[in-house]
């Protein structure tokens, strides 16, 4: 049969149900339309077809229906051809009469038995089918097509429409760019949207050192490779050039890529150019064609290149004058560190500061001119906003007579600058608050009053009130923590307004202008009482720290910076003697309790070396006979100068300046001299008692000092008792239980004076081997009539029987105190009621009294 003859047959007349069909011929179109793969032509002619079967008779139908360029069949329910387009006739090249009443294998022979099946099964979800078959032409040859099945129903019966594409251009096209593309020396790998390969070229398979029948898909999945960007850090999915072109639908150029196998530890350098495609009317791109090619020797020698520079910290840099075109390496690059590599001199010149941009630009100019060449230290700013130094050096280039390109380096410096800097700042900062310290603080102070000596200026100095009782209690890490959140509000509160330091301790100072306002300094200390009305929180307990803050002004409270602080720190005294919790400013009354402190401290010192100091001797009764059966040692000041000083006006003081420490040493040997002499005399005095200060606790050996004046004198541990405040309690130390233990073992008496008015650290007591307990007259002068004292009284004498400890009761003055005690258990008291501190001839007539001799 002649492959043409089709073509040259006239078209046989519509048959008479051509014209009963056309509604259900367009719906079936229409269903055929709505298939997303057609292409736009086809579309097109389908859509011509459908309105011309909407205004024809029969003749336009077959008109229409023989121009679609695609074949066309119409089946009915099992599979017959009752219909074909003149295309469909011209493609199997046969006659109409050969196909039509046959069934659709003489079309398709490979076509399984039960075809229809599944392509019913599809349709009736009302779907369209579609698949890709091969057809049999009339002289036996075959050719590929792909076929969009729509259904339909045309006098009750069930139709289908089979739409098919000749797909042999299509194969010859793919298979000349395959071709094509195995005959390139740079690899090719074709992606879907999932990035899943589905085509690669034999160069690919070479590049990546894969062998033939290996899967590449499977190679590059299996874990042994590692993407890594050229800098060696490893490359998530979403940095891939095929997943950045998939997503945004363009062209990745010549991205630069390694590609490193674990196993054989081999890496090889690729250019990567990623091109997304998109499928006919599509909007996204469904696969991505990848182009690669294998750069390792040329990226060998430019890494050796960067790493030297890299190693260096050194980069270079080029500049064509004349063009106005810079160039960076690499590492220079890097140090500059700007999101868009500067091109132009203006570029480099925005990324420094503006001084040191002012200084580069001159420096270019002088040596285009001829000058000398360039060779200075520069700062700058990175994109991210961070920091840079760096040392610049250049000249004009060798091979350039006319000096209009001018080439060097750029070195990083900034680790040697940001160390310099962080010497500097740990020279001055306090490491637990990163505030300014002492010495910076009192040196800017300084060097204000020198630049601006007429300039008014404040000084605020801050003293944290009950702050030792936090550190005592909770240790030094915690009274840290405390300290690091107080000088977080403080600095909240003062802002960029002052220059704020940590003086040492648990004090502050803040240094503020008030050149446009007079009363700055005020107001900045209402703002920090205020801010520390919110109680503290620190491991788990609550603390209501407040603050005592003092006030100087310059120049009217001092001239030089030790003035000024002198002048604050006093102000600040006088507001902790007045309540705490407010700010004092600076007067010359204060200056005048000032230069009576200094006084003090002065004739405080001398004191033990004159032999200012006298002993006067309280004996401590039986409460129910009133027989004395110990005496406590108090001690007193004589100064030819200042008069007779009671402990309360000079005991603190000497704490603060740690003076204490020996003025109690004194007290210890000079009250067991006193008792050895008073037995000497016949005396029976069972015991002295010594108050032992904390310093003196702390500060000296205690234990050797104790056993050394015992030894001194001839007497037991027995005949002594030392009497310690409760601060003792809360030092968790091996020292403390040492001590205590030693003092102990000298069969020395251990009592905790003032119980109760301090810190009451239970757990402290009950693990110290101490001997007794003194109940303080802070709560004795309250009973019997005040509920609240009575009440700490019961709990202190039950504390102390059920630990086993003896009990004094202080400050007993009437007899109705000297009732409840006893009522209360409390054998042994002293106070105004028996007798006041006695000079050893007093206690001497008291003892004979009492028959004690």
């Amino acid at each position: 049969m002649n492959a043409d003859a089709p073509a040259d047959r006239p078209i046989p007349p519509a048959p008479a149900a051509a014209t009963d069909t056309t509604d259900a011929t367009i719906d079936a179109l229409r269903r055929a339309l709505d298939e997303p793969d057609l292409s736009d032509s086809l579309r097109a002619t389908l859509s011509e077809a459908i309105d011309a079967l909407r205004r024809s008779d029969g003749s336009l139908y077959r008109a229409a229906f023989d121009a679609i360029p695609d074949l066309v069949t119409v089946l009915d329910e099992v599979g017959t051809v009752i219909e074909i387009n003149r295309e469909g006739t011209r493609a199997h090249r046969r006659i109409r009469e050969e196909i039509v009443g046959q069934p659709i294998h003489v079309l398709n022979p490979e076509l399984p038995r039960e075809h229809l099946a599944p392509v019913w099964e599809t349709l009736n979800r009302g779907e369209s089918y579609i698949i890709e078959v091969t057809n049999k032409r009339g002289d036996g040859t075959r050719f590929p097509v792909e076929v969009h099945s729509a259904g339909f129903e045309h006098e009750g019966q069930r139709r289908i429409i089979a739409v098919a594409r000749d797909l042999s251009s299509r194969a010859d096209t793919e298979l000349r760019f395959r071709e094509l593309v195995e005959s390139i020396d740079r690899g090719v790998i074709v992606q879907d949207h999932s990035l899943r390969i589905i085509y690669a070229n034999s160069a690919a398979m070479r590049l990546l050192s894969l062998h033939s029948g290996m899967s590449i898909a499977d190679e590059l999945s299996s874990g042994d490779w590692l993407l890594v960007d050229e800098r060696g850090h490893e490359l998530a999915t979403d940095q891939y050039p095929s997943q950045i072109a998939l997503a945004t639908g363009r062209v990745v150029d010549s991205t630069v890529l390694g590609l490193y196998h674990r196993e054989r530890r081999e890496l090889i350098w690729l250019a990567v150019t990623a091109v997304p495609q998109f499928p006919p009317g599509g909007d996204r791109p469904h696969q991505v064609f990848a182009l690669f090619s294998n750069v390792t020797a040329l990226k060998r020698d430019s890494a050796l290149f960067d790493r030297a520079q890299a190693l260096a910290h050194i980069g270079g840099w080029e500049w064509d004058a004349g063009r106005d075109r810079l160039y960076l390496t690499f590492e220079a690059a890097r140090i500059i560190g700007r999101e868009a590599e500067p091109e132009q001199i203006d570029d480099l010149l925005e990324c420094l500061l503006p001084l040191d941009r002012h200084r580069l630009r001159n420096a270019l100019e002088r040596t285009l001119a001829g000058g000398r060449g360039i060779d200075m230290e520069l700062q700058g700013t990175r994109s991210d906003g961070g920091g840079f130094w760096v040392r610049a050096i250049g000249d004009a280039s060798a091979a350039d007579p006319v000096r209009q390109v001018l080439t060097g380096t750029l070195q990083d410096i900034t680790e040697r600058k940001h160390e310099e800097e962080q010497l500097r700042i740990q020279a001055r900062s306090d490491p637990l608050t990163g505030l300014l310290n002492r010495d910076a603080v009192q040196a800017e102070l300084e060097r204000r009053l020198d630049i601006y000596p007429h300039s008014p200026l404040a000084v605020l100095y801050i003293d944290l009130d009950r702050f030792k009782v936090v550190n005592d209690v909770l240790g030094h890490a915690a009274g840290d923590r405390l300290l690091a959140s107080a000088a977080r509000r403080i600095r909240l509160a003062a802002g960029d307004q002052a220059l704020i330091a940590r003086f040492g301790g648990d004090e502050f100072l803040l240094v503020c202008s008030l050149d446009d306002d007079p009363l700055r300094g005020e107001r900045l200390a209402d703002a920090i009482l205020e801010i520390f009305g919110d109680s503290f929180r620190v491991d788990g307990e609550e603390f209501s720290i407040t603050a005592s803050i003092g006030i100087a002004q310059a120049p009217l409270d001092g001239r030089t910076a030790q003035q000024l602080i002198q002048s604050a720190d006093v102000a600040m005294y006088d507001s902790k003697r007045r309540g705490r919790n407010s700010w004092q400013a600076f007067t010359p009354e204060l200056a005048e309790q000032q230069l009576h402190r200094l006084q003090l401290e002065t004739h405080l010192r001398r004191a033990v070396h004159n032999d200012e100091f006298h002993l006067v001797y309280q004996p401590q009764v039986d409460l129910s006979d009133g027989r004395v059966v110990a005496i406590e040692a108090l001690i007193r000041w004589r100064n030819r100068s200042l008069g007779e000083m009671r402990p309360d006006r000079f005991i603190d003081h000497a704490e603060t300046t740690g003076d204490i420490v020996g003025i109690g040493g004194w007290v210890l040997h000079e009250a067991c001299r006193q008792l050895r002499a008073w037995r000497d005399e016949g005396l029976h005095i069972e015991r002295v008692a010594v108050n032992v200060s904390y310093r003196q606790f702390l500060g000296d050996d205690l234990a050797n000092n104790v056993g050394a004046a015992l030894a001194e004198y001839g007497l037991p541990g027995s005949a002594l008792e030392l009497e310690f405040t409760e601060r003792v309690l809360i030092e968790d130390a091996p020292d403390t239980v040492r001590t205590f233990t030693r003092l102990r073992e000298l069969g020395v008496n251990l009592s905790i004076d003032d119980f109760g008015e301090g810190y009451s650290a239970l757990n402290y007591l009950r693990r110290l081997p101490i001997h007794g307990l003194k109940l303080s007259q802070l709560f004795v002068q309250g009973v019997p009539d005040n509920q609240s004292d009575v009440a700490v009284c019961q709990a202190v004498t039950g504390i102390a029987r059920s630990l086993g400890l003896g009990m004094v009761a202080e400050g007993v003055e009437t007899e109705r105190q000297r009732a409840f005690l006893r009522e209360l258990g409390v054998l042994i008291g002293q106070g105004f009621l028996f007798a006041p501190g006695l000079a050893p001839d007093d206690l001497r007539d008291y003892c004979r009294a009492q028959k004690l001799l």
